[in-house]
């Protein structure tokens, strides 16, 4: 009587091996294309200048004639509890408070 041998290599593992490349390539694929993607980056976008309007609940107080002179306005103000923003807007640079801290931030700095 002849006995069939049992042979490592049955059907079952010939399609094993091609399904798990396939399904590795597949993830790689949306992978690749979720990091690739444009709109949805990780990465920050460059700021870009806007008006002294454009920034939300923030109001200019003041319009330093530079950038440096700006800075030392926005730490004054911080110094006495502010909080200030210094932007560089289309207009040159503009030192932005909340519009609570408005008055009190104008007579600090006068």
């Amino acid at each position: 009587m002849l006995h069939a041998e049992r042979v490592p290599g049955t059907s079952a593992s010939f399609l094993f091996g091609p399904a798990v490349a396939f399904v590795g390539v597949g993830l790689l694929v949306l992978v690749l294309r979720w990091a690739f993607a444009r709109g949805g980056s990780v990465v920050s976008r460059a700021p870009r200048a806007g008006t002294e309007d454009a920034y939300g609940l923030l109001v200019p107080v003041a319009r330093p004639a530079t950038y440096v002179e700006g800075e030392i306005q926005r730490r004054t103000l911080e110094a006495a509890g502010i909080r200030a923003t210094l932007a560089q807007t289309l207009d040159g640079p503009r030192l932005l408070v909340f519009t609570a801290d408005e008055q009190r931030a104008r007579d600090l700095l006068a």
